[in-house]
C-alpha cells in the first residue's frame, strides 16, 4: 500500500522508526515535503508575511497532490505539550483531502477532542489505538 504519513513537527522524531516498520512490511511511505528540513517554515515565515503566505499555499497544494498519489493517509496524532492526540491545521486539511478523494484514513490514536472532532468522526477514519499493524 502507498501511505502518506503525516504528523505535527513535534512528532518528527518518531517518524523514521514507524516509516521503516511500514516499509519492512512492503508499504511505500511518503512523508511531508519539509520532513527533512523542519526549520524551513520558520525561515520562510521570517522573510515576511507575503512570502510566507505564498510558500504556505504552495505547500498546501503539494500536500494535496501527495494525498492524491497515495492509497491512504496515516495520521500520527501523538500528544503535543498538553494536547492529547494532537492534530494541527495542515494535517486536518490532509485528512479532509483524503476523505474527499475516497482514500483510506488511519489515526494512530483516538481522535482529538477539539473544534473539528465531529468533522473527523464524520470522515469515518480507522482508529488504530497505537497498533500500526491495522494499516491494510
Amino acid at each position: 500500500m502507498n501511505i502518506f504519513m503525516v504528523c505535527s513537527r513535534s512528532a518528527y522524531g518518531r517518524v523514521p522508526e514507524l516509516r521503516r516498520r511500514r516499509e519492512d512490511l512492503g508499504h511505500s511511505v511518503t512523508l511531508r515535503s519539509n520532513f527533512d528540513d523542519p526549520g524551513r517554515e520558520g525561515t520562510v515565515e521570517a522573510s515576511g508575511a507575503e512570502a510566507y503566505a505564498r510558500w504556505k499555499a504552495e505547500m498546501l497544494s503539494l500536500q494535496a497532490r501527495k494525498v492524491a498519489a497515495n492509497d491512504a493517509v496515516v495520521v500520527l496524532n501523538f500528544d503535543k505539550a498538553e494536547q492529547q492526540n494532537y492534530l494541527g491545521g495542515a494535517t486536518f486539511l490532509e485528512v479532509f483531502k483524503a476523505w474527499e478523494l475516497g482514500k483510506k484514513i488511519f489515526f494512530v490514536n483516538p481522535l482529538p477532542d477539539n473544534a473539528v472532532t465531529d468533522e473527523l468522526a464524520a470522515m469515518n477514519p480507522v482508529v488504530l489505538h497505537g497498533d500500526l499493524s491495522g494499516v491494510r
